[in-house]
């Protein structure tokens, strides 16, 4: 099935190519500079260029899109000081009314809604896993008319053809991955001047970690005569055991799934053997008293806001300045607005393991059904635009700002105005949070290289410091699908509720071979997973049937 699904692929992109090759009045169109990209020394404009004016007039068409943000508190400003929306709107004949929420239960709730009312979205972003749901239940449209490397020739610069295809599920090409970042900046923190002030060194073993966890408890590192600080903590949101927890990759369990290059089989982790082990580890830190008692109630970044008060010692990290000085909403300059000698610094306190797996695909795009039925004009529409946000102009604009004004350029190296960008930008609702969700902030894809002078040594230091981490580059992520009809929901819902009994009821990890036993096999995993070790097969990897 998955080489017929490629064979439709190939050729509906050939079709695609055939199609585009002639404009509208059938001659071949001049496409100028590719995606509408100026050249390297040319400013980006907001002005539709010389060649777009000769063109045809396109149809006005008003777009409805629903997306990610990466913070709640991000939002569009009046439409006089949206110079991004001014571009594609008038670039693309369009009113863009963009619809936007942080990622999470609320967001699915809300597209739930759109989907099922008369109010679809024309575009939208989801986790993989919510894309597999809408395309069961036949919401999503198929994308082989519209999405090719001719009709997105930017976009194929950022994800290749491999990984398009890895990424559909049930033999259908209904989805896109959203292009992914491929650095890894995630990392665990540590409050350096609480080492410092206990005459602690920073940990370079798990051992290590949980003596210093017992230190930031118990031996007062902030001075202040209270008993008020903690070791570690995480934002569980009442479900499971977060992957920021160390345990897990102590027993070499990272990210939900691994194939191992040694053994050659698929862990799913959180219903892995080894679970019940990760649970006894954890549980020996929860009874020793060293983590956040409110770890499995806190929600979204809670954690993070009592480690900025001063309460934590130790948290994770995933954004590259995360915990830079020179990010005024990071970590490290909301801690020192309040205790101005504090100081986090990255760190790796399992260092001979991997502790990640290399970016791959995870968010996807998707066009509803209803919409390319009835206005396939929107969704090629949407998809210029797509790959206009994808090219080097749509992504500087999107990621910096207005050339000469908030950066200034010299060849591939952009140098960013700062202070115009607090102002113009963050000041005004941080609004470029919105468009980004569609690359990753890693110019060097487009051959940029981007100097920021606000960036210190310590900044720098990060940097360098997480860049010597170990992860896993065997597998390359594949997207598995479960077999038609399997309830995977209800699956994760009971391993979840097993693993909170065995954290809060068994106060063991003990209980877990027969739990795992019950998840195998009356909810079925074992056929689930070894339909995704076929699936994994089939894109070429040699795995052993799942135990």
């Amino acid at each position: 099935m998955r080489n017929k699904w490629k064979t439709m692929l190939l050729a509906g992109m050939t079709l695609a190519m055939l199609l585009s090759a002639c404009s509208s009045t059938g001659k071949p169109e001049d496409k100028g500079t590719e995606g509408g990209t100026p050249s390297a020394s040319a400013p980006a404009s907001t002005a539709p260029s010389q060649e777009q004016n000769k063109e045809e007039k396109k149809e006005h068409l008003t777009l409805e899109w629903f997306t990610f943000v990466n913070q709640a508190t991000s939002n569009l400003p009046n439409a006089s000081d949206d110079f991004v929306k001014q571009a594609i709107e008038e670039r693309f004949n369009v009113t863009l009314n963009m619809n936007y929420m942080p990622v999470g239960e609320d967001y699915k709730k809300k597209l739930n809604l759109l989907l099922a009312s008369k109010d679809v979205p024309d575009m939208f972003t989801t986790d993989g896993r919510t894309s597999q749901e809408y395309i069961l239940q036949g919401l999503t449209a198929d994308m082989t008319p519209f999405v090719s490397p001719e009709t997105m020739p930017n976009y194929f610069k950022w994800v290749t053809l491999e990984e398009l295809e890895r990424y559909a599920i049930e033999d259908v090409f209904a989805r896109a991955p959203l292009p992914f970042a491929r650095s890894i900046y995630r990392s665990y923190y540590i409050r350096k001047d609480w080492l410092d002030n206990l005459n602690l060194e920073i940990p370079t073993s798990y051992d290590e970690l949980t003596n210093v966890l017992k230190a930031f408890t118990f031996n007062d590192p902030d001075g202040n005569k209270k008993n008020d600080t903690y070791g570690f903590s995480v934002s569980a949101g009442g479900n499971g055991m977060p992957w920021d927890f160390p345990q897990w990759y102590n027993n070499g369990l990272f990210q939900a799934t691994v194939v191992g290059e040694q053994d050659h089989m698929y862990h799913d982790n959180g219903s892995d053997p080894l679970a019940g082990k990760v649970v006894d580890e954890v549980l020996e830190w929860l009874d020793a008293g060293i983590v956040d008692p409110d770890w499995f109630l806190n929600k979204g970044m809670a954690h993070i806001d009592k480690a900025a008060q001063g309460k934590i010692g130790v948290v994770v990290g995933v954004d590259r300045n995360f915990a830079f000085d020179s990010n005024p909403t990071g970590l490290q300059a909301k801690t020192k607005s309040i205790i101005p000698g504090a100081e986090w610094v990255p760190f790796n306190p399992i260092p001979e393991k991997p502790q990640w797996r290399e970016g791959v695909a995870a968010s996807a795009f998707l066009f509803a059904k209803t919409a390319a039925d009835t206005s396939p004009e929107k969704v090629k529409r949407s998809i210029e635009i797509l790959d206009w946000l994808a090219s080097e102009e749509g992504f500087l604009m999107t990621h910096y700002g207005l050339e000469g004004k908030h950066y200034t350029r010299d060849g591939n190296k952009i140098t960013l105005n700062e202070d115009a960008y607090q102002k113009d930008i963050v000041d005004k609702g941080n609004f470029l949070d919105v468009y980004q969700f569609f690359t990753p902030d890693e110019a060097n894809v487009l051959g940029l290289e981007i100097i920021e002078p606000s960036m210190s040594d310590r900044d720098r230091e990060i940097v360098a410091t997480i860049s010597t981490y170990l992860h896993d580059t065997y597998y390359k992520g594949v997207n598995t699908s479960p077999p038609a009809g399997f309830n995977l929901a209800d699956f994760r819902t009971k391993m979840y509720e097993y693993h909170q009994k065995m954290l809060f009821d068994d106060k063991s990890g003990s209980n877990w071979p027969q739990y795992r036993e019950d998840l195998m096999t009356r909810y079925g995993g074992r056929e689930l997973f070894q339909a995704y070790v076929e699936q994994i097969r089939k894109a070429g990897y040699e795995l052993k049937d799942f135990e």
